[in-house]
Formats: C-alpha cells, sequence, structure tokens
C-alpha cells in the first residue's frame, strides 16, 4: 500500500483517541466484571473489524486479507502472553480493583515500544532482502521450542524481575505499598515509584519479549509497516479486556502451545519460501488466503481439543476422591 504522511497521521490520532476514551471510561478504580469486559472485547473486535473492512474498500483485497491475517496471529499469540501477566499480577498482588489501569498503561507502553520494534524491522527488511531466511529460521525454532515445552508439561514458574527493572527500582526506590493510582510519591523526602508504576513497567517491557517472536510472524505475512503496526495496535488495545474475560479460561486452553507452535512453525516455511522466490529460486509461495484459513483452522481446532481435554481432566480429578474413598473403606472391611 501506498500509505501517505497524512493517513498515517490520521491513523495514529484516531488510536490515540480510542485509547484516551478507553482510560476516561476506566478512569475510576473498580473490579471488572466478566459482563464489562465481554461486551468491550467485542467493542475492539468490531472495531478491528471495521478498520479491515475499511482497507478492503480502499485497498483491495490484499491488504485487508493481510491485515485480518497479522490481526488474528497477533491476537492469538497474546492470549498466551495473558498467563505471564497473571503471574506479574500475582507477583506483585496488585489489588483487583487497580488490575485494569495496571494493563492498560502496561499495554500503552507496550505499543510504543513495539512500533520502535516495527520500524526497525521495516528498515531492516528494506534493506536487506536475506533477514526473510533469518526471520524464518528463528519462528521455526521457536515452533519447536514451544513443542518441547508443551511436551514436558512444564508449568509456567513464578514471574521474576529482568535486569533493567531491578536496575530502575535500584535506581529510584520503590514504596512498600500501593498509593492508590499513584505513580510516585514523596518518602522520607526521596522521590520514589509506588508498586503500581513498577508492575506497569513490568507489564510494558515483558510484552517486548514476546515481540521477539511475534513481530517476525507478522512481517511472514506482510511486509507493508502500515498494516503491521495497526494490526499489532487493534491486538493490544483490546488485551486488557480479554484478561479480565478469558482469566479463568486460560488454564483449560491446555493444546494453545501446540497450536501457536504450528503457526509460527507455518508462517517461518514461508518466509523461507518467500526468501528462496526473492533469491531467484523457482519455489511456490503461500498466498495470504491460504495462511487466513490455516491460521484460523489452527485456532479453532486447537480450542475446540483444549475444552474437550480439560473437560476430561476435570471429570478424571472429580473421580479421583470417591475412588479414594472407596479404596479406604476396603481396606478397613478386610481388616
Amino acid at each position: 500500500m501506498n500509505v501517505s504522511l497524512t493517513l498515517w497521521v490520521l491513523t495514529i490520532v484516531g488510536l490515540a483517541a480510542l485509547i484516551a476514551a478507553d482510560f476516561f471510561i476506566g478512569r475510576k478504580p473498580h473490579d471488572v466484571s466478566v459482563k464489562e469486559a465481554g461486551v468491550w472485547t467485542i467493542v475492539w473486535v468490531a472495531l478491528a473489524g471495521l478498520f479491515g473492512l475499511g482497507l478492503l474498500v480502499f485497498g483491495g483485497g490484499r491488504p485487508a486479507g493481510e491485515f485480518f491475517a497479522g490481526f488474528i496471529t497477533e491476537k492469538s499469540l497474546s492470549v498466551d502472553n495473558l498467563f505471564v501477566f497473571v503471574l506479574i499480577m500475582a507477583k506483585f498482588a496488585v489489588p483487583s480493583k487497580y488490575q485494569q489501569r495496571v494493563l492498560l498503561v502496561g499495554v500503552l507502553i507496550a505499543l510504543v515500544l513495539r512500533a520502535a520494534f516495527i520500524a526497525a524491522g521495516a528498515a531492516i527488511i528494506a534493506s536487506f532482502s536475506w533477514v526473510f531466511y533469518i526471520f524464518g529460521a528463528f519462528l521455526i525454532w521457536t515452533a519447536w521450542k514451544l513443542i518441547q515445552e508443551a511436551r514436558a508439561d512444564e508449568e509456567y514458574e513464578e514471574y521474576e524481575e529482568n535486569r533493567l527493572l531491578k536496575a530502575v527500582e535500584r535506581r529510584f526506590g520503590v514504596a512498600d505499598r500501593y498509593h492508590g493510582t499513584k505513580l510516585w510519591i514523596q518518602q522520607n523526602g526521596k522521590r520514589v515509584m509506588t508498586p503500581m508504576l513498577v508492575v506497569m513497567l513490568a507489564i510494558g517491557t515483558t510484552d517486548v519479549l514476546f515481540a521477539l517472536d511475534s513481530i517476525p510472524a507478522i512481517f511472514g505475512l506482510t511486509q507493508d509497516p502500515y498494516i503491521v503496526f495497526t494490526a499489532n495496535a487493534f491486538a493490544l488495545m483490546g488485551l486488557r479486556q480479554l484478561y479480565f474475560l478469558i482469566g479463568g479460561l486460560l488454564r483449560r486452553l491446555v493444546h494453545l502451545s501446540y497450536g501457536l507452535s504450528f503457526i509460527l512453525g507455518f508462517i517461518g516455511i514461508k518466509l523461507v519460501l518467500h526468501a528462496l522466490h526473492e533469491s531467484g529460486v523457482h519455489v511456490p509461495e503461500i498466498s495470504i488466503p491460504v495462511s487466513l484459513g490455516v491460521i484460523c483452522a489452527v485456532l479453532i481446532v486447537t480450542t475446540i481439543t483444549s475444552l474437550m481435554a480439560s473437560r476430561k481432566q476435570r471429570a478424571v480429578a472429580a473421580q479421583e476422591p470417591r475412588l479414594r474413598t472407596g479404596g479406604a473403606r476396603k481396606n478397613s472391611i478386610d481388616v
């Protein structure tokens, strides 16, 4: 797409207005109900859908297909990120009524940092086409790593603060308790951070690590920086509501890692084929409609099999107390 500077400015202003509206609506700390989270999740998805339809009308089928494929991929990868967000909230003992404010600012920090990643990625791709080989190999390696972790049935360990966050805490100091939504306070004559600011920084900087696979993944679907940025923006901005909506469902998505590994591996292969094609090698390229169909099919199958497996696990767990009770009674009778 030939995106003018005016359209870039209008898009950023429009997204900023949406973020401001979201902040204004949720400015008062409160516990987010499932109904509220569900309504706003639908709103954000609908806005993304309208944006994609706008691309279809004014840009054609290819940009719209690339946007929807990128948006769905980024959204599915962000669901896996929510596991870590849950650990961060628990690590810092964030009161439930403040969690939405933490997520809103944390996601905003992540969006700004991702924009820098996207700009750097676009510049590298424009100058060095061979970088597709690196992106493709990295995604295939990440897919294999996800499979290995899923097969090992590893549980998420307790969140550990990264070096950057620890350095910031040592530099400025941290208050011993939350002070509402305040980010800085005066303590013993010194200006220090509150735990609220620390957890916001933790959410934002942790998401940068997730961008290491999500950004190459979406560049495997489109090389248009405008589509990459907007797909990431819409996927991230609805993440706060998604956190409260499916918080209880996260543990039931037992096959999510397998689905995401397949998607990352698929996009990695697509990138390698594209790199070979750019190098003059006659190889088939995977079209956007095929990519979109594969991504949607994998997510649907993964969700269905996950829910079936978790239901079976709960049924087995419910029967275990009965079996143990029955065994104890039999032993007592035998004695």
